[in-house]
């Protein structure tokens, strides 16, 4: 056990600290298309155990949620989910390896940045409140419980004893997920007009949203929480060869992201033996009980506390900001036309004004 690997409660409480953005959204998928919810885990799984690894760091692995937004609406289907995972991950790899992203960031004011940090914890509170008041006797149990920890000089293992608050009350509901062995996954190959549907519905609109969010906005709580600096071309390279490895092979387009970072860290996660522990215990997942019966034993109630304090989180680093009144309207937008949205829409502001000289508002960004 080094600095940057620990293996005990508090890491594990991190582990599970972003499992209420992540179960939801691949269980959605998988119910509403024909992908296979097993070769989706096995594919996070490999992801964490790999960015444990790599970064030393508890670097989320999240699914991209534009793409998924789309697929769970019935705009994707399997074959087009495919084709925008390889398209994002093609995309990703040209802007990391011929430097892009360096003009990216010094084109993107840092708090347009905390902007969308902002707008990503509204949004994950949001969800947070939806899911609590679908199961509001477990919900409001599980954030009172969260709330104790938060006050109390205690270790913090709230994550923990919620998802085993969670998985007690759905196993006594609903019993045990049917056992569900891996099969080994098989290539898919998206046809032309499946790789253009893919681009249109999935990959334009998760770009942006990977650029602001899992790039530049992760970098920069990185830096908040841990003081250190991971370069955004390390966190594009994973990305896209998490994207190009697993989406052929029925995985799901994969990303890293600020509001993920959050969670584990609020939740205990300091070093990459977090992500270890994530990936074993998905891996274990992924080889006997991925069913679509999965998220019955994990009530939205226990999803939804972990949820709205991994936005608390977040919005803790968010209002780091050099110009608050920028930030708040960035905020705002994301919050409510959508993260891309408000992305695009302050920096054609921030240019259309810095070409007109009258940039004034953002000369302390």
């Amino acid at each position: 056990m080094t600095k940057n690997f620990r293996f005990n409660l508090s890491e594990t409480a991190g582990a599970l600290g972003d499992y209420g953005t992540l179960l939801p959204l691949v269980v959605g998928v998988a119910a509403v298309t024909e992908a296979n919810l097993s070769h989706i885990l096995f594919f996070f799984a490999l992801s964490y155990l790999a960015t444990g690894i790599y970064y030393q760091l508890p670097v989320p692995v999240e699914p991209m949620k534009a793409i998924g937004v789309a697929a769970l609406a019935g705009t994707l289907t399997v074959g087009e989910i495919a084709g925008a995972g390889i398209i994002t991950g093609v995309i990703l790899l040209i802007v990391a390896i011929t430097g892009s992203i360096h003009y990216i960031k010094k084109a993107v004011p840092t708090c347009v940045v905390r902007g969308i940090q902002v707008g990503l914890a509204l949004t994950l509170m949001r969800e947070a409140f939806d899911f609590v008041i679908s199961d509001w006797q477990l919900g409001l149990l599980s954030l009172g419980l969260v709330l104790v920890f938060s006050l109390a000089p205690l270790l913090d293992i709230s994550a923990l004893m919620v998802l085993a608050l969670g998985v007690g009350v759905g196993v006594y509901y609903h019993g045990l997920p049917s056992l569900t062995i891996l099969s080994w996954p098989g290539v898919v190959i998206p046809s032309a007009g499946e790789l253009w549907s893919g681009f249109w519905h999935g990959s334009l609109p998760q770009v942006p949203l990977t650029l602001g969010n899992a790039v530049l906005a992760t970098s920069l709580i990185i830096k908040d929480l841990f003081e250190k600096d991971v370069p955004e071309k390390k966190l594009l390279m994973s990305m896209s060869f998490m994207c190009l490895v697993a989406s052929p092979l029925g995985g799901f387009p994969m990303c890293h992201g600020a509001g993920g970072l959050a969670a584990q860290y609020r939740f205990g996660a300091r070093t990459g033996g977090s992500n270890i522990i994530s990936g074993v215990i998905l891996l274990g997942v992924a080889l006997f009980f991925a069913s679509p019966e999965l998220l019955n034993i994990i009530p939205y109630g226990a999803l939804g506390a972990l949820l709205f304090f991994s936005g608390v989180e977040l919005m803790k680093s968010a209002i780091k900001t050099d110009h608050a009144l920028i930030t708040v309207v960035t905020g705002g937008m994301a919050f409510w036309w959508g993260l891309p949205e408000a992305f695009g829409l302050m920096l054609a502001y921030y240019w259309s004004a810095k070409y007109l000289e009258s940039a004034r508002y953002f000369r302390n960004c």
